[in-house]
């Protein structure tokens, strides 16, 4: 049967016997382990319908029941509805329990995701129904680069809704970067107090000569960073920092000059970056770096916990090595360490973090250029610069999370269009989302367990607020949640033509839920940037 979930389950059954009705007498039974989905579920279906879900009785006809089965998967649920108007909701773990929750929310209409009733309070029906489902991957994530454009918290938080309503488990927050340093590191002030805050930015692709010339910045205290974690646990999404290291670093240099190549530039006349792109001014390799970034992931560590966060991202893309081949103290290093050059020396710097980490119970994750060097012992992978990466990762016995930008990078135009915002890199469609295929054909099947999962990547330089990420993201996230969560089948075999059926319905969703997606038939007006460059430029490569 066609019951327009998203993503889509591994098994419904057909809808025609008993129902459910959710009205003002409904009651919300919640076994030991479920009192997440039980708070979420009166906070959410409770508000939308204007229903008290009083605490029911074990067994009690016209309830919501909660329960736990250890003899399910983690993360797999059942959803049934039961003679005497009840719905059972059965997860192999809390979160098991939680996922089922949200694909009752979707079956109860576009009505379940207001935050009040819409003309009044009104019950809701849903027919017969048994899905038994369960997720294909572990990691199933979107990176949120808050660096380049801040977001402030109500944003973060308000995404962590919009990935829970897609099942999606794994949140990176990508922290710090050349154009801004966004969480407070109590014992580097200078950090947030100089690195968050830049005077201008550049208005569309970096070949643009437009300037916004209001100055731009933000970062979040330490309580709320506890605060995102929390709410992010809440639903069942785990938290992966990411504090950008060697390279992405003017912010921290621009704050703390003695963190990068003095001998090379003047770094104490850098500020935060304005501009895009690859940044030259990168941190030097010495021992005072290394232990002042010690004691920033110190703080890390104490902010996002291992329970909720256990890998931690360093980043370690585009690290140009032209000052470290021109500084002779880094040179110096190379010799001291016998090292045959700089791609060994970022190496060392990185093993040096992922030792650290290890030691205290965190595993570290970076960029494909971890590779580069030789990789760290019990690094993971985030496989960015397409599949190569990530297949030589995983061959090589380490763990993968595949995000290739030429997949699934959602700062992408969605169209060829002259009409598309501020139009970023390659043409990637609804549909070639929707055919994304996580593991590689070439991989083996022992490698294959290596893939962790998948990850959509969201880099915000042309997104200067919520609204353009919103139509960035989405409706492609949904296309995304799907290969991420379901079982389907080869890329060439999918059937988009059903998704987009189902999507009909969920656009709905979407609506109710206030994002500003990018409509099937192409941008609204406000939604346009006319006269705005993006990337290519015209004639040149995709990358220009």
């Amino acid at each position: 049967m066609n019951i327009d979930l998203i993503p889509a389950p591994v098994r419904a059954g057909d809808q025609g016997r008993c129902g459910f009705l959710l009205d003002a007498s409904t009651t919300l039974a919640a076994a030991p382990g479920t009192g997440t989905t039980e708070r979420w579920l009166r906070e959410t279906l409770g508000a939308a319908f204007g229903v008290p879900l009083a605490p029911g009785g074990e067994g009690a006809e016209h309830s919501v029941r909660l329960l736990i089965d250890p003899a399910l998967e983690p993360e797999e649920y059942r959803l049934t509805t039961l003679p005497g108007n009840s719905v059972v909701i059965t997860g192999g773990s809390p979160a098991g329990v939680f996922w089922g929750a949200q694909t009752l929310r979707q079956l109860l209409g576009p009505q379940a995701f207001r935050r009040a009733p819409a003309g009044g309070a009104a019950p809701a029906a849903l027919g017969f129904t048994d899905i038994e489902d369960r997720p294909r991957f572990g990691w199933r994530g979107m990176m949120l680069d808050v660096s380049r454009h801040f977001l402030p918290k109500a944003d973060v938080l308000r995404y962590l809704d919009l990935l829970a309503a897609h099942k999606l488990n794994v949140f990176h927050f990508h922290l710090t970067d050349d154009q801004g340093w966004r969480v407070e590191i109590k014992r580097y002030p200078r950090l947030t107090e100089v690195g968050a805050w830049r005077s201008r930015t550049k208005y569309g692709h970096r070949a643009s000569e437009l300037w916004d010339e209001t100055p731009h910045g933000g970062y979040y205290t330490q309580d709320d960073i506890r605060e995102i974690v929390a709410y992010a646990a809440e639903q069942h999404i785990r938290v992966v920092p990411e504090i950008d290291i060697p390279g992405h670093s003017q912010a921290a240099i621009s704050a703390y000059p003695e963190l990068g190549n003095t001998d090379v530039v003047d770094t104490a006349a850098l500020t935060v970056w304005d501009t895009w792109g690859v940044n030259p001014n990168v941190l030097a390799p010495t021992d005072h770096t290394l232990r002042f970034f010690e004691g920033v992931f110190e703080e890390i560590l104490e902010l996002f916990p291992a329970a909720t966060s256990p890998f931690v991202h360093i980043g370690g893309d585009e690290c140009p090595k032209d000052q470290w081949k021109q500084s002779p103290a880094a040179q110096a290093r190379i010799k001291e360490l016998g090292l045959a050059g700089e791609d060994e020396l970022q190496s060392w710097f990185i093993r040096h973090f992922d030792n650290w980490l290890t030691a205290r119970g965190r595993r570290l994750i970076g960029w494909d250029e971890i590779l580069e060097g030789g990789l760290a012992d019990g690094a993971a992978v985030s496989s960015w610069r397409g599949y190569a990466g990530g297949i030589a990762a995983a061959e090589a016995g380490h763990d993968v999370v595949m995000c290739p930008e030429q997949q699934v990078y959602l700062d992408h135009r969605q169209h060829g269009g002259p009409d598309e915002p501020m139009p970023i890199g390659y043409v990637r469609t609804l549909e070639d989302v929707y055919r994304f295929e996580p593991v590689p054909p070439a991989l083996g099947e022992e490698a294959a367990r290596h893939v962790l999962g998948a990850q959509a990547n969201v880099w915000t330089e042309v997104m200067q607020n919520r609204s353009r990420v919103d139509y960035q993201v989405f409706p492609r996230l949904a296309a995304f949640a799907e290969v991420a969560w379901s079982a389907l089948p080869a890329p060439a075999d999918r059937d988009f033509a059903e998704f987009e059926g189902r999507m009909a319905t969920h656009y709905g969703r979407l609506d109710a839920l206030g994002v500003d997606y990018r409509p099937p038939g192409g941008p609204l007006p406000w939604q346009r940037r006319p006269g705005v460059l993006g990337r290519p430029i015209e004639g040149a490569p995709p990358n220009v």
